[in-house]
């Protein structure tokens, strides 16, 4: 049986953001590696902290203590200070495969940092819909902590 392009444009997600740092690559991959670790926060600004191992094949999960938690996704490449990527479930408790590729550039003094976050699987409508939202806030949070003050 072969799937029609729009029964695979269901199946498929893709979201592209990038935004100016106005910091160096350094601090601004540091800040990276800390907002998705211990500084991680929810959309609604309620502290969610996680860990991830920054090595490849290092795990980036939320640690709920007593050996509870959840297994976001797998480090599948790092290069220090301009790539981290990872693949995983992610936030996502239902058959899908996510891929999320952080890409950061020396702009002059500033940072372009790109953020690509590629899925495939049964997502539900109201997990598409907030997608944008919730990585736009997480490089917002990004850009605010590296920028000197």
């Amino acid at each position: 049986m072969k799937l029609m392009e729009s029964e695979l444009s269901k199946l498929t997600l893709q979201v592209e953001e990038v935004i100016r740092i106005k910091a160096s690559i350094e601090t601004s991959f540091e800040t990276l590696i800390e907002q998705m670790g211990q500084s991680n926060e929810g959309i609604n600004g309620t502290p969610m902290p996680m860990r991830l191992e920054t090595f490849p094949g290092g795990r980036w999960f939320r640690d709920l203590d007593h050996d509870n938690g959840h297994c976001w996704g797998t480090v599948q490449a790092i290069r220090h200070p301009d790539l981290l990527e990872i693949s995983g479930p992610l936030f996502m408790s239902y058959p899908v495969v996510n891929n999320l590729q952080y890409r950061l550039v020396v702009d002059g003094d500033d940072t372009l940092l790109t953020l690509r976050h590629t899925a495939f699987g049964l997502i539900p409508e109201d997990h598409r819909a907030g997608l944008g939202r919730g990585w736009h806030a997480l490089l917002e949070r990004i850009r605010d902590r590296a920028t000197p003050h």
